[in-house]
């Protein structure tokens, strides 16, 4: 009687384990996404960046179904090009200053590079404080920032 009771707990487990994922109600519990994310679809986003890039992929597309001249598209393509270069090089340029300006780790790597000492013959040397290469022994040169 035991080992017919234990078998029906076995299969009744077995049964849950395997009708969960169907019960479950569909989401992104689990995956680390917090409930108030936003997920914009790219069509809606403002940013250049964005904009210039699905621009590109139209003209991709309209050329490919015949809508579009190759002039039409190589004309269309060199300006959403030119459009997407400098929206990520702007992009760049402020997560460059973000980053300069709040990551410790940015600050830290910057103050070594300050301290670092030079050799005219080996290149920049992890010595700190010496006078002299370890490799070479030829004076070493602090860089001017």
């Amino acid at each position: 009687m035991l080992e017919l009771l234990a078998g029906v707990v076995v299969a009744v487990a077995a049964l849950a384990l395997v009708l969960e994922p169907l019960v479950r109600q569909p989401g992104v519990e689990g995956l680390g996404v917090p409930d108030d994310f936003d997920a914009t679809p790219l069509e809606e986003s403002e940013s250049p960046k964005v904009q210039a890039l699905l621009a590109l992929k139209e003209i991709e597309f309209d050329r490919a179904t015949g809508k579009l001249s190759d002039e039409d598209y190589a004309q269309l393509k060199s300006r959403y090009g030119r459009d997407a270069l400098a929206a990520m090089e702007t992009e760049a340029q402020q997560s460059a200053v973000v980053a300069g300006a709040d990551d410790p780790a940015e600050a830290l790597i910057q103050a070594v590079r300050q301290d670092l000492q030079v050799c005219p013959a080996c290149g920049p040397r992890p010595e700190t404080g010496a006078t002299f290469c370890s490799e070479c022994g030829r004076p070493l040169a602090v860089p001017v920032s």
